[in-house]
């Protein structure tokens, strides 16, 4: 039998279903080489965005024809919005079968036994009654089967604490649990011998990480002692971590952060706004001086570290100052990639009772404001290296040109360059940027490099 996922959402979706993937391949199942050669079709659903959840409705509404043509196949639900509307999309989508919410993942390989061999609609949507740590997260595809040959992801925790009045996250994968220290380093060592070159630690505020349980000890941040843990793994070239709040950014895991050679020069910091009004109805535990402190302690350590960001624009008050202070700030600190949403409010938050009081049309003019300035500010920073050696770990083929090859910089920055017979996936080299745009530099190799 042959499954096939697919997945909407954050990074940490895109983690759950490379596990779900690996355990239906060790129970015996095949993955399918798209949706019409499967017998089970599993959607991995968002639902912090209305527009994710939107699109994974619609996408799924469609399998109903399918369904028509052959009424074998499996359809199932995962992820926050199986979690979030539960019984509900059953009835609201009745070709589904199953829907598994998020602390059920270690459910699926019996629940697709189950419907292959009875059929029956089953929902499991009840969350974890304790604070264990989060299993069933290790799992992963062999290296050839994986999106990236040179890059993983592994999973530090569970949920979130913080409550932003504007978000499901807390309701959806509930509070935060997270993973024994040496079961995560177990898991990057195994992925550093398959042939994994960077590793990407993900958790929804990762800086809160080993908090609850005390994993770090005399109050040092856990995430910081395991940033230095994970750096004396042999042959693992790379650290990359996201998301941390803000004000968990403790001293203790800026200096790891900036000291440590394998953790990039490159944090995702987010923001949301620029205003200490929003800042507060939003319920983000910080205020833009106490931001703007992390950001300037991080470049003092390390001056050439850049960032990138999460925005909403246009929640329910926001002013033209507002919007100008998030704008300043934006400018401040440089931001050369950032995700700028356009705020819309989401059931069972505390945003959702609040008058959506910006017009879409102000939305979207702030939303294209903030954009622009991303794009000048990121042409002017990749400019600027042009001539420049930049050191990439190179990741292979590029998606738009095959007959160039890409990498990343430490920095985060996109780099395409003619390949050689001497280049390997997995190498780091040292082209010459010879020309930018806002999103890519392109390299090349003197004459006598490799």
């Amino acid at each position: 039998m042959k499954f096939h996922i697919k997945t909407y959402g954050c990074q940490m979706n895109e983690r759950d279903s490379e596990a779900a993937s690996a355990a239906l391949l060790d129970a015996g199942f095949e993955l399918a080489s798209g949706e019409s050669d499967a017998d089970i079709l599993l959607f991995n659903t968002c639902s912090v965005r209305d527009q994710a959840e939107r699109k994974a409705i619609g996408k799924i509404g469609l399998v109903k024809r399918e369904k028509r043509v052959r009424p074998d196949i499996v359809v199932g639900v995962l992820g926050c919005m199986a979690q979030s509307l539960g019984e509900t999309l059953v009835e609201k989508v009745p070709h589904v079968d199953f829907v598994l919410g998020t602390d059920r993942l270690g459910d699926l390989v019996d629940v697709v036994n189950a419907e292959l061999e009875r059929r029956g609609k089953i929902v499991r949507t009840a969350p974890a009654t304790d604070d264990s740590p989060p299993s069933h997260l290790d799992g992963h595809l062999p290296l050839e089967r994986r999106s990236s040959r040179v890059s993983a992801f592994v999973a530090l925790m569970r949920g979130c604490d913080c409550f932003c009045s504007y978000c499901i996250v807390p309701y959806v994968r509930g509070r935060e649990r997270s993973r024994p220290m040496d079961e995560i380093l177990d898991e990057a060592e195994r992925l550093v011998e398959e042939g994994v070159k960077e590793i990407v630690f993900l958790g929804q505020n990762v800086a809160a990480y080993g908090r609850k349980e005390g994993l770090a000890p005399n109050g040092r941040s856990a995430l910081a002692r395991l940033f230095e843990r994970a750096s004396g793994i042999g042959g693992l070239r790379r650290i990359r971590f996201t998301s941390p709040y803000p004000s968990d950014f403790d001293d203790d895991l800026i200096e790891a952060v900036a000291s440590l050679p394998k953790v990039c020069d490159s944090v995702h910091l987010p923001l949301q706004s620029g205003s200490d009004a929003i800042l507060k109805a939003m319920n983000r535990r910080y205020t833009v001086s106490e931001y703007m402190s992390v950001v300037e302690k991080l470049k003092g350590f390390a001056p050439g570290m850049t960032f990138s960001t999460d925005v909403i624009v246009g929640f329910p008050g926001e002013r033209d100052e507002d919007f100008e202070g998030t704008r300043r700030l934006m400018e401040e600190v440089g931001f050369e990639n950032a995700f700028i949403f356009k705020y819309s409010p989401r059931r069972g938050t505390r945003a959702a009772g609040l008058a959506d009081s910006v017009p879409r049309g102000v939305k979207e003019e702030r939303n294209a404001v903030l954009l622009d300035d991303l794009k000048r500010r990121a042409e002017t920073a990749n400019r600027a290296l042009v001539g420049r050696r930049v050191e990439v770990l190179v990741e292979g083929v590029s998606k738009r040109d095959d007959s160039r090859w890409y990498g990343r910089t430490t920095t985060n920055k996109m780099v395409v360059f003619a390949p050689n017979p001497s280049i390997l996936v997995g190498d780091m080299v040292a082209p010459v940027v010879v020309r930018s745009t806002a999103a890519t530099l392109f390299g090349e190799f003197p004459a006598g490099d490799r």
